[in-house]
């Protein structure tokens, strides 16, 4: 029992530093998507993708990774991931980090969710009534009503939407496909859209750039990898509440480079996502 906990909180620990990754490479990519296009970013990410994807194939002598067993499902996600970062990324472009991460943070509300609708899985009563919660905390944050209100503000919660299904459709193809399978087919099929749509929007890129592009790469497939092994180590009940600490990471950041502070409806609206979120969290992994 001492070893399987030691060994859950190592993952919980490579869970933690995966979602700092990922919040590092936020931060990048809300100053370069001021001045480049969000296809450019994308090419970048998932050609660390495909090396990630090479490099786990390798790694475990799967030489064979390229074969799927469902490669209509694995094209169908892929495509979910392209539109889902696409909308994430261009967030940053006119909300906060704060904003866009705490809309986001909805994400796992909102699998359990479709879990139920798509999965046919069991959910309770309370559980139904938390979810309700974390939409009521996006509300507080979106203020729909209010005149400040911007539909690109919606970004985020498309992007929640859709990778919520994405991980619906990740959890039917891990039944028959290994991780750099996946990882594989979504980086194949994020370069060949990329590819297309960066040269016909492509901006120019000056030298001190480069270095931040580097940075996507490198923190984007870091973060990735960690998460791996964070749940090769730990339940997967136990690594997605550090999720949200994608939020404090985002208000840190926020401010520190940006002078970005969010305001009382944002917090207020983020402890709500937050709570209901655990909560749900809690109860999918009792059942």
């Amino acid at each position: 029992m001492h070893l399987f906990k030691s060994k859950e909180s190592i993952g919980m620990l490579f869970g933690i530093f995966a979602y700092l990754s990922f919040s590092i490479l936020d931060t990048i990519q809300k100053t370069l998507v001021i001045h480049h296009s969000i296809f450019q970013l994308l090419l970048v990410k998932y050609f660390f993708v495909l090396c990630l994807s090479l490099f786990e194939s390798k790694r475990k002598n799967n030489y064979l990774f390229y074969k799927s067993k469902n490669i209509k499902l694995q094209i169908f996600r892929s495509l979910l991931s392209v539109i889902e970062s696409g909308c994430f990324v261009l967030s940053f472009k006119y909300l906060s980090l704060a904003n866009a991460h705490s809309i986001g943070s909805l994400a796992p509300v909102i699998v359990v969710a479709l879990s139920a609708i798509i999965l046919k899985e069991k959910v309770s009563l309370k559980t139904w009534v938390a979810i309700f919660i974390g939409f009521v905390g996006v509300l507080i944050i979106l203020r729909p009503t209010s005149s400040i209100f911007d539909p690109k503000a919606l970004l985020p919660l498309i992007a929640a939407f859709i990778l919520g299904l994405y991980q619906i459709v990740t959890k039917k193809v891990s039944e028959h496909d290994k991780n750099e399978t996946s990882l594989f087919y979504t980086s194949i099929i994020g370069l060949i859209i990329m590819s297309l749509l960066a040269s016909k929007f492509w901006t120019p890129v000056d030298i001190s750039s480069y270095a931040m592009f580097l940075g996507i790469g490198i923190f984007f497939s870091l973060g990735l990898y960690l998460q791996i092994i964070a749940l090769s180590k730990a339940r997967a009940s136990i690594i997605q509440p550090f999720h949200y600490t994608l939020i404090f990471w985002a208000i840190i950041f926020g401010y520190i480079f940006y002078n970005d502070v969010p305001d009382m409806f944002t917090i207020f609206g983020a402890i709500i996502i937050t709570c209901s979120g655990i909560f749900v969290l809690n109860q999918s992994s009792k059942n």
